[in-house]
C-alpha cells in the first residue's frame, strides 16, 4: 500500500501510484471527504459540467478532443486558486 509523510508545514507528495490511478496533473485540485465513521476519501476535484458551455461541437466547429477538455479542466482548477 503507498504511504506518504506529512512534512513539518503539513505537505505531502501523493504517491505516483495513486496520481497515476486517480489520473491528477500538476495543477490539479483534489478533493477531501471526511464521512461520519472518520473515514477520510481523497478524490479529484469535478468541475461543475456547465463551466464547459461552449466546448462542445457545433455544426461548423471542429470537435474538441478528450485531451483538450481534460487540459481546459486543469486550466480552470489553477485559477480557482
Amino acid at each position: 500500500m503507498p504511504t506518504a509523510t506529512i512534512t513539518s508545514k503539513g505537505q505531502m507528495v501523493i504517491p505516483k501510484p495513486i496520481r497515476e490511478h486517480l489520473d491528477l496533473h500538476p495543477g490539479d485540485l483534489v478533493d477531501f471527504i471526511v464521512k461520519e465513521d472518520g473515514e477520510v476519501i481523497i478524490r479529484p476535484t469535478v468541475e461543475d459540467v456547465r463551466e464547459m458551455k461552449g466546448i462542445l461541437f457545433r455544426p461548423g466547429r471542429k470537435p474538441v478532443s478528450i485531451k483538450d477538455m481534460n487540459k481546459v479542466i486543469r486550466e480552470r482548477g489553477r485559477r480557482m486558486r
